[in-house]
């Protein structure tokens, strides 16, 4: 399809904005053409999530103007946004999961009778013809609490189609889906696009912009770097774009020589799994595969401690260890980095240093078991400066900070309780591609020193690039391994899907 070369249907100009003195958007013109797929890219912090929410009426903008079908418009919330055409899909999911899929999706829409009194019926069918839209075959009267995320994320779309929006705005929509659900999204793309309407896609997945987007807007440190059509620009020049300079390489993997076995976990079973075992080395990055639902992060949670096993064991440097809690596996040498890092990982209006040193307080007591806030002060300052995270300071809310600083303090924490096995479990979700690469120069730091590493990933590009060797898991089961030598995308998903690998 030709790129409208009239006028777009959103334009903003010029647009700026200030926080506490501090400029986060500076002059940045952004425009929305007309049946066509806007990719909005850049670093965490480079001010995309706070451009979009000036456009929805979340923020005030500081200067600039925005044109809306040619007309000057200024959204004071996300309601007049919604009247104007505009829907919002924000990454952190926004739906209330005591309420049915049906509830969620006509929530402050809903069909009443001449006497207000909801068409419950209606209602029903009316969120039904939004799930067959997206492949979904759930019943709308379903609670929300009761389906996967992936299936949560879907029905946050199925909300946004609702509101029949001329302008569609999806924030990393893709985070929590498998490949068939992403596919099923791209889908409704293509048809949206048909029909006229206009998508913004936020993703730091690369890959996913070249395949479903027309034009590009890039933005660095609160500034436009450039607006180009997809068709003439590929993923180098796109990551040079957004970090200012050529990375040469996206998954630096290292060899080396692996040490004694760390940990072996054998015969594990609970709810969630059957029969997993598997061992890691000192040194070793093992990656874990799957799709969603395959059992991977339940696997990872229930060596940790957080499901409780019906039997098995865990051994950790050739000692059987007893693991009823995350306080028992620290202590057994098991450090966990959760996949949704903001509920289970950091809490946001606590400070960086009080993050930090969260699960390893007992080694910042004094002799009157009160708190050394001077060593709990050197021990942040050091990992600040190790891992390059951006911040004001040790004494700044995480609140503040980006998705990967944040994700960088959340594997702080865990490093400062000194584990032999560190688990990270979707540790570059939502992180760009400069934070992304500084997470995997990191991984290889740890391999050196001899920690062990379990990254589980839904990416398999990522798994393939910064793993030694790859376990995959299917139905709570595995599935089968591979060295990484023998390794390939094909054979990952073959077993993925539960499936034997051809040894030919």
């Amino acid at each position: 399809m030709a790129k409208q070369l009239n006028q777009p249907i959103v334009s903003m100009k010029g647009i700026s904005k200030e926080f506490n003195g501090v400029y986060v958007l500076k002059n940045v013109d952004f425009n929305i053409y007309k049946g066509r797929v806007m990719a909005l890219i850049g670093e965490n912090g480079a001010g995309k999530s706070t451009l979009m929410k000036i456009l929805t009426g979340v923020y005030e903008k500081t200067e600039g103007e925005i044109l809306l079908q040619g007309k000057p418009v200024n959204f004071h919330d996300t309601k007049e946004s919604q009247d104007g055409g505009i829907a919002f899909i924000h990454q952190e999911l926004n739906l209330i999961k005591d309420l049915s899929i049906a509830e969620n999706i006509c929530l402050g829409r809903e069909p009443v009778t001449s006497t207000r009194r909801i068409q419950w019926k209606k209602l029903n069918e009316d969120a039904k013809k939004w799930l067959d839209k997206l492949g979904l075959t759930e019943e709308p009267r379903e609670l929300v609490k009761n389906i996967s995320i992936g299936k949560q994320q879907l029905v946050e779309i199925a909300k946004a189609l609702s509101i029949n929006a001329e302008v569609i705005i999806m924030d990393e929509p893709t985070g929590a889906l498998t490949p068939q659900e992403t596919e099923k999204l791209f889908e409704v793309i293509r048809e949206l696009r048909k029909d006229g309407k206009s998508v913004v896609y936020i993703s730091h997945r690369l890959q996913e912009i070249l395949d479903i987007c027309d034009d590009i807007t890039v933005l660095r440190d609160g500034e436009l770097i450039e607006e180009r059509e997809v068709e003439h620009i590929d993923e180098d020049t796109i990551i040079e774009m957004m970090v200012g300079r050529k990375l040469s390489e996206q998954y630096p993997r290292v060899d080396i020589v692996l040490g004694e076995e760390a940990m072996n976990v054998k015969d594990l079973n609970n709810e969630f799994v059957r029969k997993v075992s598997f061992s890691v080395k000192k040194g070793e990055t093992l990656g874990v595969a799957g799709l969603m639902g395959s059992g991977r992060t339940e696997l990872m949670r229930s060596i940790f401690g957080i499901y409780p096993l019906d039997s098995g064991v865990v051994e950790v440097e050739g000692k059987m260890k007893k693991i009823t809690s995350p306080a028992a596996a620290y202590e057994s040498g098991i450090a966990y980095v959760s996949e949704d890092r903001k509920s289970n990982g950091i809490i946001t209006g606590m400070t960086l240093r009080d993050n930090m040193t969260l699960s390893s307080l007992k080694d910042f007591l004094g002799p009157m078991r009160n708190l050394n806030k001077k060593k709990e002060e050197e021990a942040s300052l050091s990992y600040i400066k190790s891992m390059s995270i951006k911040t004001a300071g040790t004494k700044q809310q995480l609140r503040y900070l980006s998705g990967g600083n944040q994700q960088k303090v959340s594997i702080a924490k865990n490093l400062l309780t000194k584990p032999k096995v560190l688990i990270l479990d979707e540790p570059t979700r939502g992180v760009d591609v400069g934070a992304r690469k500084e997470i995997y120069d990191l991984i290889n730091e740890l391999k050196k020193e001899g920690l062990s590493i379990i990254v589980v990933s839904s990416d398999i590009p990522e798994v393939l690039g910064i793993s030694d060797r790859i376990m995959v898991m299917h139905e709570g089961s595995v599935a089968g391994f591979m060295d990484i030598k023998e390794a390939t995308q094909e054979k990952i998903m073959t077993l993925a899907v539960g499936k034997e690998v051809s040894t030919k």
